[in-house]
Order: structure tokens, then sequence, then C-alpha cells
């Protein structure tokens, strides 16, 4: 490691898989690394719902997001994801499958899932799947800075360096480059969501902002459900609803492994269309808890009325996830968009593919841009 690369400090600008993977791959690289989220905990879409507490005064925790991803077997991601796994972060885990058909009440499955290496197999954080970026953006080289919004993003031009600013005005420093994992950085779709324009000028990457400027999501709804007793009509651990205009999946969260069984607890995933026509009745700001709660007992109503559901949870909220499944991809071949000259990086799952692999991919591409700078010109 030279003297220059040790002396060189990058800003990385969210949290969830891309931007954990960045950080602690730049830090590896001896880069000096400081990553800021505006939320309490790393995550992202990869967060685990962990404050919520039941009528015993237990807390329930809910994988809300991703409930699982994969990896290709000739992927760059596999060797981390096997790194993960010594450190005792990422286990295997092997559900059943099953659809049901929700026209004719009939349950297809369960099928146990072919289980091969690469692709196939099916792995989860442990306890949680934010215990995969937690430890990522606890590795050594990299500092993090939660419940730290950037509100503003200023290149320098005399001193060739990035000034950032929080929510309050506050400078938090200059930084020879930055790596934006969050979209919202950077693309205007996503300015009603905060009343704000975004914190990067587009006008400082002409060539990069057509690309930035459109980035169609599809919103979901998530239901956490907690239940006393297992529910043993269900024959497996994971379902997908054919013909329902509410629901598209369902896992059993408490199946999976290192996670407490104390309850049995599911979460449910709403189709796009779905949340799309209660976003387009109540706005795409964050909804309110009387919206949260009706979209709540539409779901568990659509769950209830499959005749699967023998109980009554003792725990029921929704979760809105509003811009978290790009429906393009912008930058495949490049794996993440790159701006040489003022050391800035775009990188997420929406620049290669809408999935936890696509994410790792480009915050592994972002790192390289970053490394092969070595020192601020």
């Amino acid at each position: 490691m030279s003297k220059a690369t040790a002396a060189m400090k990058v800003a990385v600008i969210g949290s969830g898989i891309s931007g954990a993977v960045c950080a602690s791959t730049l830090a590896r690289n001896g880069v000096s690394v400081t990553l800021f989220e505006s939320a309490r905990g790393p995550g992202g879409r990869m967060s685990q719902r962990s404050r919520e507490i039941s009528e015993d005064g237990k807390d329930l925790l809910f994988d809300h997001g991703a409930p699982f991803f994969t990896v290709s077997s000739n992927s760059d991601a596999l060797t981390l994801v096997h790194d993960w796994e010594s450190r005792g972060v990422v286990s295997e885990w092997t559900p059943t499958f099953g659809s049901f058909d929700c026209t004719s009440n009939k349950f297809l499955g369960p099928q146990q899932q072919c289980v091969q290496e690469g692709s196939e197999k099916k792995y989860v954080g442990v306890p949680g799947m934010n215990s995969i970026c937690r430890t990522l953006c606890h590795d050594p080289g990299v500092e993090s800075k939660f419940g730290t919004g950037i509100a503003k993003l200023e290149w320098m031009e005399e001193e060739t360096s990035w000034s950032l600013e929080d929510s309050n005005g506050e400078n938090l420093g200059s930084f020879c480059g930055v790596v934006a994992s969050d979209k919202s950085i950077a693309s205007p779709r996503f300015t009603d969501l905060t009343g704000r324009p975004p914190p990067l000028n587009l006008n400082l990457i002409p060539e990069l902002a057509n690309r930035l400027q459109d980035i169609p999501v599809r919103p979901c709804f998530a239901l956490m459900l907690a239940f006393k007793e297992p529910l043993s009509l269900i024959p497996t651990s994971c379902i997908s609803f054919k013909n329902s205009e509410i629901l598209s999946w369902a896992h059993c969260d408490s199946s999976k492994p290192s996670r407490s069984t104390e309850s049995e607890r599911w979460i449910l995933h709403s189709t796009p269309e779905y949340a799309n026509r209660v976003v387009e009745l109540t706005g795409r700001r964050k909804p309110s808890n009387e919206t949260l709660n009706k979209v709540s007992e539409r779901m568990f109503q659509e769950f209830q009325s499959s005749g699967l559901v023998s109980s009554q949870p003792f725990f029921m909220k929704a979760h809105r996830w509003g811009s978290a499944f790009p429906v393009i991809s912008i930058a495949m071949e490049e794996r993440c968009l790159w701006d040489r000259k003022r050391r800035l990086a775009i990188c997420g799952d929406f620049c290669i593919s809408p999935n936890v692999e696509g994410a790792i991919l480009s915050g592994l591409a972002a790192a390289s841009k970053l490394s092969e700078i070595s020192s601020c010109l």
C-alpha cells in the first residue's frame, strides 16, 4: 500500500449491501473510508425490523426486505459470500417452495428446490439479513456515521475534492472521492419523497445525467405477522400466489437459520399493482399509520381467505418499500457509473440487476474504480 493510497479519503453514501461492500473493499485496499447513512442502522433493503415488541415484552425480528439471496457460480460475488460464511454472518437456507392459486383455492406443492453449487443455493444473513451490512460497515478502516443524511455534495474545483454537508447545514469534511450507493443522491425522480432537490447537481456530470434522470421503480408493501402457534395448514416455508391482485409472495421468517422459534413469523409481499394503487391514492410521501393499518388489514384478509391461516396473529404491521425495486438497469456493462475526473462512482442494484447479487457486483465495481486512483490530483 502506497503512502498516497493510505492518505486517500473516500465518502460512501448509503449502507445497503452495495455501499457496505464498496466501503469494506476500499478499506481492505488501504483507502480511508467514511460511510454516511441517514437511517439509524445499516442494511437498506436487507434491513431487519428489530424494534417491534410483542405483547409479552419480547423483541420480534423480521427480515422485511430481501428474504434471501442467490449468487451465480461464476460470479465475483461468490468469493465474498464464502468469506461471509467463514465469518459466521451468512448461512445457507434450504426452504421448501409451493404456489397457491387464489382462483381455484388450491395449493401446488410442496416442492423441495434443487440445491446445487452456485446460483441454486439460498443464502441468508445470520442472525438477521442486516448482519452482513452491519459487519462490513464496521470492518477495519471503515468509519460509519448512522443517522447522518447528506443534503449537499459540492465539488471544490480548486482543491479537486468533494465537500459534504448534512441536512442541518453542517460541513462533514472534504473527500478525494465519493461513492453514491443511494439513488436518491443523484436521481431527480426521488426529490418528491424528501421535498428537497437531489444532493448532487447533475450539471456536474452531464455525460451521466441522462441515465440518472428517470429510474423507474416498483413499490411494494411488506406485512409482518407473528403467530403464537405454527400455521400447520401451510406445508411449505415459501409461497408464491397466483391470480391474486393483492399478494405475490410469502415466507416463514422464523424457519431461517439462527432465528428464534418462540413464535411463528411470516412476511407477506404485495403485488406491485396493489402497491401502485395505494400510492396513487395516498401519494409517494411516507405513508400514514392509517394507510399502513388499512394495507395490513387488506393483505391479511387476502391471506386469510386462502384458508391457509388457522389462527389470528398477535402482531401485524405493514411497511412500504417505496422505491426499492428498480425496473431497468442503467449500467449493465460498466456495473457502475463513473466520473474519473471528479472521482465519483454511483452504484447499486439499479446499475446491473434488481437483486442482492447485482448490488454486490455494482459495489465491487465502484470500489475498483476508486482503488485505481492513488491520490487526489
